[in-house]
């Protein structure tokens, strides 16, 4: 995996994500939206908490925290499907299409992001003939749609347009990084978080190289949000790498599989950090 599809596949730490769940399911609990379709002020505030809950399931079977399988695309469809159907209960709003073309733009790749075994494929190197050219298109109807709404600079729309430079590019080496490193500075002022910054970091580095990236990446190090996040010395593994630091990339490496807690993640640590050893 590249740093950027390893920094991209959640915006905030596990325990913050926990501690949304619970809190979007009780709101979503009490929200009455399965039963009845609120409206005006009512509906936007209760929307929030379901496009939530909606992308967190999503997000757990894009790349799952845990357990022994990376991918989980039971997950993914089934949030697919409610996507869908909050379309037909809120047509109007833009965020619903930017969450449903964040959600088809990513799933569009499923099928390249593992090997036969399971075991994940960095994004440099996935196989784009198995990228599902129907849900691209479909992925960017939905962001189209969300910016004719006047919702281009939403969250999940922010989002989408990001995953939409990668989905509409020809080849990895053509991706639009700089582009990419602005969406990511637009969505960190919208939405503050380190782990927004991380990606950033990525982004930029792609976009002006590792030592560019490395001092983002060095700048956050310290936030507490990021003390137990193993994307952190992921993405600092592959910038330093790319530097040719490969004694220090290796112990980066291994750090970040010490703090993974799903096995592809972990083992997916491991080997990179070995290459380190059979490059150095």
């Amino acid at each position: 995996m590249t740093t950027a599809e390893i920094a991209r596949a959640h915006l905030v730490p596990e325990a913050t994500i926990a501690q949304r769940i619970v809190r979007a399911k009780r709101t979503l609990s009490a929200s009455g939206l399965a039963y009845e379709t609120p409206s005006g002020a009512a509906l936007s505030d209760r929307l929030a908490s379901v496009l939530e809950v909606i992308y967190l399931v999503f997000n757990e079977g894009f790349l799952a925290a845990r357990g022994q399988e990376w991918l989980r695309p039971q997950l993914c469809d089934e949030a697919l499907r409610i996507g869908r159907v909050l379309v037909g209960v809120a047509p109007q709003q833009p965020e619903v299409h930017g969450l449903n073309a964040l959600m088809d733009l990513n799933a569009s790749r499923i099928f390249a992001r593992t090997d036969a075994n399971g075991d994940p494929i960095l994004l440099m190197d996935q196989d784009r003939t198995l990228w599902d050219q129907l849900q691209i298109r479909r992925g960017l109807r939905s962001l189209e749609r969300a910016g004719e709404l006047g919702g281009a600079g939403g969250v999940y729309a922010l989002q989408a347009a990001i995953v939409a430079c990668h989905a509409t590019a020809g080849s990895a080496a053509n991706t639009d990084w700089p582009r990419i490193a602005q969406l990511y500075a637009e969505l960190a002022r919208l939405v503050p978080s380190p782990v927004i910054e991380l990606n950033r970091a990525v982004a930029v580095g792609m976009a002006e190289g590792p030592q560019a990236g490395l001092d983002i990446v060095d700048e956050i190090a310290g936030e507490p949000a990021l003390r137990t996040y193993h994307h952190l010395p992921a993405v600092r593994g592959d910038l330093l790498q790319k530097l040719g630091h490969l004694a220090e990339a290796r112990r980066t490496f291994e750090a970040a599989a010490d703090l993974a807690a799903n096995e592809r993640e972990r083992a997916l640590m491991q080997r990179r950090a070995a290459a380190c050893d059979e490059h150095s």
